[in-house]
Order: structure tokens, then sequence, then C-alpha cells
């Protein structure tokens, strides 16, 4: 048997020899393949027939028909100019193969990119319908590339979606998407994205998706990557994952480009994910990346929307950040300032370096710019150094333009500018009027309820912080209609701080707990204490603060009331011990209501351990803010 397979193979190989100078390299690879293959059958087949001469094996191979090499016709079209030169070769007398009808369709789409007028006149031209008909009929012998990009320009030209010609090309697609190299699908799906309001894409669109997340593990390079996460990654949340994972993958490749893209992307969608960001954040402090202008600005909304917090790349933001602020322009100054007020990172000579600008900038300034840089500044209590200039050209601005902002605005300026201590008569005036107030005493919309908020607060303000301001106030059922939500969340320091004064006290009547008051804030804990420091029992007395004023005895002499004020990691600046601005309003207010105020930061309350520590806190806590009351 083996002497049987040694002559086969000899013969075999003797007319290989005999064959080889007139084949080309390529049919010698074939007939390499043909050998091969004659060898399997023959080791595997010993009793088969002898085979027949090796040129009728060769001519029985089937293979594939090379892509015709560059003919005239190809250079005609790609200099074409005008539509019109691109369709007289229909009738040239050219030699056109498979190929050459989407070709030249892909090439009229690309000049009516720029003429889209021009589209109407096109569908009306008989050379062009041909055109279409016959890349239709030979819509299974084009190339895979070409396909791709036909299908493209077919849907910017416009077609109708009931065409033949177009479902034609797209029910090919369909059936090729399994050859179709990964950044074809990717390209096709981008394409089909601003199709999707069309009925006919979508089925493609959906087959095009199930693709991309099937085979997303074929995604070698990063340009592809950021390509189907920007523009198609939010169409299906399974192929978002899996993007994600790949670009934990890949980030190490990336370029600040690419971090830019990704995370506006994510930032977008509202997706937070930690494990990229985290690995995101790494890159942008280990490398030494050069960030333009924009990509800074972009990573600041980006992290600023995503409320991630990163306090190395906050300070490489910052540091990048300040020598371009005087060739900003006031829009991006805007939204700069926004996107650190978010993240809750006051950065002084940044935010110093903003008010500057302002100044500088002040005759091309818009209301709108102003309004926002404002909202920024109050919302981390931020006082520039040259705060009578700025908040000059705050007022100047407002005296003029403030009744022309919606109410909702009108409140958030005039809110801010009470954080800030720089709030004027007129101002309050506007907004504590009946005409613009009235609007949102009865909506229980929660955008609304959050704008009562606020005038409540401005109300307190022109009580507590003007004597001299003479009305209008809000009336007497607006204060009383100031309550606590009753399906908020009880932290764990709020639980731990009441059972510790409820311990304290002995005796309930002795305080009270999440107490409303007037002026739109809520005490976590209220007690009265005599001149010896003892409890008073609490509900006996005035209490001209509450919403629903109570008691009917004078506070004796001496007595004063505290008012408990617990501070958790969200109500203070990003790695500070400052109280963020509304919180600064709120003691303020209390203090100018007579209150005595014990803060309990969330920073002090951790440190205790046990209840007797947490108990003596509070008493030396007490102790310490009657003993700074009698030193005045």
């Amino acid at each position: 048997m083996a002497a049987h397979l040694v002559k086969r193979c000899t013969c075999l190989l003797r007319e290989a020899v005999r064959l080889s100078p007139a084949l080309s390299p390529a049919g010698q690879l074939r007939l390499a393949g043909v050998a091969r293959k004659t060898l399997t059958l023959s080791a595997t087949s010993p009793n088969s027939q002898s085979p027949g001469p090796l040129s009728q094996l060769v001519e029985k191979e089937r293979v594939f028909t090379p892509y015709p090499e560059r003919q005239e016709v190809d250079q005609l079209i790609e200099n074409a100019t005008q539509p019109e030169e691109v369709l007289e070769l229909l009738g040239g007398g050219h030699c056109l193969h498979q190929n050459h009808s989407a070709l030249m369709i892909i090439q009229i789409a690309r000049l009516l990119s720029k003429k889209p007028e021009d589209k109407a006149l096109l569908f009306q031209d008989a050379r062009f319908q041909q055109l279409l008909h016959l890349a239709s009929s030979q819509i299974t012998t084009i190339w895979n590339v070409n396909l791709v990009k036909l299908l493209q320009s077919l849907y910017t030209l416009g077609l109708p979606v009931d065409s033949k010609e177009l479902q034609s090309v797209e029910q090919e697609v369909r059936w090729r998407t399994r050859r179709l190299k990964y950044k074809h699908l990717a390209f096709l799906a981008e394409s089909c994205v601003l199709h999707t309001q069309e009925e006919s894409p979508r089925e493609l669109l959906a087959d095009l998706l199930l693709q991309l997340e099937r085979r997303w593990a074929e995604i070698e390079d990063t340009r592809t990557l950021v390509t189907i996460l920007t523009k198609t990654g939010h169409l299906s949340k399974p192929l978002m994952n899996r993007l994600e994972d790949k670009c934990l993958e890949l980030v190490e490749q990336f370029g600040p480009e690419e971090l830019r893209k990704v995370l506006v992307t994510l930032a977008t969608q509202n997706r937070r994910s930690v494990p990229l960001l985290r690995a995101i954040s790494y890159h942008l402090v280990q490398k030494p990346f050069s960030l333009t202008k924009s990509v800074l600005l972009d990573l600041a909304f980006a992290y600023g929307k995503l409320n991630f917090h990163q306090t190395q790349v906050f300070q490489r933001l910052a540091a990048d950040l300040l020598p371009h602020v005087p060739n900003m322009m006031p829009s991006e100054v805007v939204r700069c300032a926004k996107s650190f007020s978010l993240l809750k990172w006051l950065n002084l000579p940044l935010f110093e370096a903003f008010a500057q600008h302002m100044l500088n900038r002040a005759p091309s300034l818009t209301l709108p710019h102003l309004c926002n840089i404002l909202l920024s500044f109050a919302r981390l209590n931020f006082h520039p150094e040259q705060e009578d200039q700025f908040f000059s050209l705050v007022h100047k601005e407002l005296e003029v333009g403030l009744a022309d902002l919606s109410p909702a605005l009108q409140v958030d300026v005039v809110w801010s500018l009470c954080i800030l201590q720089q709030v004027r008569e007129a101002e309050l005036q506007a907004v504590l009027c009946p005409e613009l107030h009235g609007q949102f005493l009865d909506n229980k919309s929660p955008q609304d309820q959050s704008t009562f908020q606020k005038l409540l607060h401005i109300n307190a303000t022109a009580w507590l912080e003007h004597p001299e301001y003479t009305g209008p106030l809000l009336p007497t059922v607006a204060l009383a209609s100031s309550t606590v939500a009753s399906d908020r969340k009880v932290t764990p320091l709020e639980r731990e701080l009441q059972d510790t004064l409820k311990e304290l006290m002995g005796n309930t009547r002795n305080g009270d707990f999440t107490v409303a008051t007037q002026y739109g804030w809520v005490l976590d804990a209220e007690v009265l204490l005599d001149a010896d420091g003892h409890f008073l029992p609490l509900r006996d007395f005035m209490a001209p603060h509450l919403t629903q004023p109570s008691g009917s005895q004078p506070l004796p002499p001496g007595a004063k009331r505290l008012a408990f004020l617990r501070w958790e990691f969200p109500n203070f600046n990003s790695r500070s011990k400052n109280l963020l601005g509304r919180f600064v309003l709120a003691r303020r207010h209390l203090l100018a209501a007579g209150f005595l105020v014990v803060d309990v930061p969330f920073y002090e309350w951790v440190e205790l351990k046990s209840e007797w520590q947490k108990g003596a806190y509070l008493k030396d806590k007490m102790r310490k803010t009657m003993a700074q009351e009698l030193a005045k």
C-alpha cells in the first residue's frame, strides 16, 4: 500500500513540475492547493480510481474572480466634477465591469453632497434610473467595500424608501453581514442611524447592531471602537456594555481625542461607568498629554455631568485651563465655571481668573452669561477679590434685564445674590411681588417646589437681614405651607444624632426633631435651655419661627434656643471643610432669627465610636455654644 501511495505522489509531483513555468503566481498557489487536496484524497481513499491529468483538476478547481485591473473608466469616474460627466460614461462605449455601476453612483453622491438642490433633477434623468437598474441587476457581484459605500450613497441621495433598487441593496447587505468586516458594519450602522426615522432601514439597523454586539471582540483599533461608541452605542444597551469592556482593554492606547470622545459620550448618555472612568482618570493623570482648550472644556463638562470626583484630574484641569482663560469666549468661561460648580470644586486662582475675565469683557457680556456665572459663584460661596466691581456690573445689567428673564431664573438669580450677601431692595421686590411668586404657590411639580423653597429663603433674607426693607413679602399662608417631605430618607448621621439627643434630654417634651421653619429651612433638632443650661419644655413656650406657631408663654429671661444642624459629606465643597453656599445661607438665617447654632459635621461625628463619646460630644458642643454667646 505504501509503495502504491509513493507511486501516485511521484506522478503528481512530476506533472506539477512540468506545468509550473506556464502558470502565474496565483495559479501556482491554486495548483499547490489542488496537490494538497489530491494527496489527502489519495491517503484517505487508497482504493479510489487514479485521478486524471493535473490540468483537468486545475480547470475543475473553482476560484474567485480577481478584481479587474484598473481601467481608463476608473480614472474618468474619479476625475469627474459633475454628475453629468459620470452619466455620460454609460453611453460612451466603455467596457464596464460589475463594480463600475456602484462606483458611478458613489461618485455622483459625493458630488451632490455639496449641491443637494440638484438631487430632484437627478431622479428625473433616465440615465440615472438606468444606472440604478444596472447596479441592482449586478448586486450579487459587487465587492463588499463598494456595496457598503453604495448603500450609504443611496441614503445620501435620498432614494425613496419603497425603491426596488434601495431594497435590493439593503437585502444584499443583510445577506452579507456575517462576511463583512467589523469596520464595514460600523460604517453601515452609522449611516443607518441617520435614517432610523424611515421604516426601511430599521430591520437592517437591527441586524447590524446584533452583529456588532456578537462580534465586538474583533475590534482591534481605537478609532473603530470610539466611532461605534459615539455613533451607535446608545442604540443598544448590550452593545454599549461590550464597548465599555473593550474600552477598558484598549484605554492605554487612547490619545487625548479618544479620551475626550469617550467621556463626552458617557456624559451625554448619563452612563456612569465607574471602572472606565477610573481607568481614564488614571491615564489623564499619569500620561503627559498636551491637552487643548477644547479638550479641557469637554473633560470638565463630562466629569461635572457624571458627578465623578477625582482630585488629581481636577487639579490638572484647573492648572491647564488657567493660562487659557484670557483667550476664552464668555460662553466658554461660563461653561467651565458651571462644570466645576457641579463638581463642587473651588480652585481659587481659576475662579478669580473667571471673575477678572468677566470684568475685562464687560462690553461683550450678555445677561445670561452673568446669570450663569453668578449661579456658579453662589453654589460654591465664592466671593471674588474685586467683589465691588464685579457685583456693580451684575446689578447694572439686572436693572434693565431682570424682568426679561423667566420667572424661575429671576428667582435663581436673586437667591444667588442672597447667598453672596449682595442682594438689593429692588431685586427683592421684583421676585416677592404677588405677580411673580403667585405662579409657584400651588404648583406641585418638583421644579416649581424647588423654586418655591428659594422664594422662602429670599423672603427670610428680606425679613431677617434687611430691616429697612418695606415689602412686599410672601403671604402668611405661603409660609405655613412649608413642610418636610414625608418620603425623604433618614441618613445614619441623622438617626444617630436624634437617638443621642433623646438620651440627653430624658423627656421628649424637652426637644423636637425635624422642625420646619418659616424661613424654608429644616432644623435637625431644637432644644430650649435656661440660663443655667437646663432643658425647658419646648412646646410650652412661644415659637414664632414655626410654620404653625405654638405655645403661649414667653421665653424666661436668659433662655436660649439651640438649633442642631448636621452637615453631611455632600454639604461641603470637595476636599474642603467649607460649606456650600445654600448651607452658609441657612446657618446665617438661623443666627439672625435668634438661634444658637450647634454644628454637627460628619467628619467630627465619624470619629466618635461609643454612645458615651457621642453624648459627651453634644454636651460639649452645647456648652461651648452657650459660652460663646455669653462672651459676646
